[in-house]
């Protein structure tokens, strides 16, 4: 998920080197943790053609990361808890079954990317649906040789040096078949809660497929929004999330009265209208 609202942007790009100059002319949602930057920051498929995601190295040494698949729900309140896969229902083990990708494993200078190649081919007998994976990107450690015992430091006893891992998933999501989607918006309102202003609101989804675009909100009459949330989800083992995002007071301040609340397809695909809600905040 990208927040962008008047105290907070982001504008990212993606390249991958040489072939694909093209492509850095575009924008396309990318997403940075520690020094890996990856995009898209979900891929679709619909069995037939394959897609990749582009990995880059934005820090200033070499670094390996790990590439694996895993298994996670969503929860109404829009959190995605890892599933173990001797718990997975049939729709989970065919989808981590017919995803095929490579390398697996990535060793990155800085300022160099790297693709992910990745294809999906659903088997015949499956039923139409939307089946989802993802996709983890893991930092390995580096291995460092025994540092010389410093200067005032205890003759016994050892010490222990921490370092921070990191890593960043994305879902793959695969559709089979025909299939459709309806989303509705309902119970958009400001709280008041321990640490500050929520704006919340629920987003509710019928039908065989996930639905997902960026949350826009106008003052009554405005051109343009006073808040935006790019890249909300909602996964078919859910029928509503209830979304609640932290915002500043003066944020909360500039959002009340008559609003209209719009659901759309992100920009990057043409940012048609889903669904939209007229209320006051």
């Amino acid at each position: 998920m990208l927040l962008s609202v008047p105290f907070r942007s982001r504008i990212a790009r993606w390249a991958l080197a040489g072939a694909a100059v093209a492509a850095m002319l575009a924008p396309v949602p990318s997403w940075a943790q520690g020094d890996l930057l990856i995009a898209p920051t979900r891929l679709v498929l619909d069995g037939r053609r394959g897609g990749e995601v582009i990995l880059s190295n934005v820090g200033s040494e070499e670094a390996t990361y790990k590439v694996t698949l895993e298994l996670r729900r969503m929860t109404p309140d829009g959190e995605l808890e890892p599933v173990d896969e001797a718990k997975a229902n049939d729709a989970e083990k065919a989808a981590l079954e017919m995803i095929r990708y490579a390398p697996r494993r990535v060793t990155l200078p800085p300022n160099e990317p790297q693709a992910i190649r990745i294809s999906a081919r659903p088997d015949a007998s499956l039923p139409d649906g939307e089946y989802r994976v993802h996709m983890s990107f893991s930092a390995l450690p580096k291995l460092k040789p025994a540092q010389p015992t410093a200067a005032g430091a205890p003759a016994s006893g050892f010490a222990i040096d921490l370092v921070p891992l990191y890593g960043i998933t994305m879902p793959i999501i695969i559709r089979k078949g025909e299939l459709k989607v309806t989303t509705a918006l309902a119970n958009a309102h400001l709280a008041k809660t321990a640490t500050g202003d929520d704006f919340a609101v629920d987003i509710s989804r019928v039908g065989t497929e996930s639905t997902y675009g960026d949350l826009v909100v106008y003052k009554s009459g405005a051109k343009d929004p006073v808040f935006t949330v790019r890249g909300i989800g909602v996964y078919p083992e859910i029928a509503t999330r209830h979304l609640a995002l932290s915002i500043p007071p003066e944020q909360a301040a500039a959002m009340r009265g008559q609003v209209k609340v719009e659901f759309r397809d992100p920009v990057e695909n043409g940012g048609a209208l889903i669904a939209s809600l007229d209320t006051v905040l």
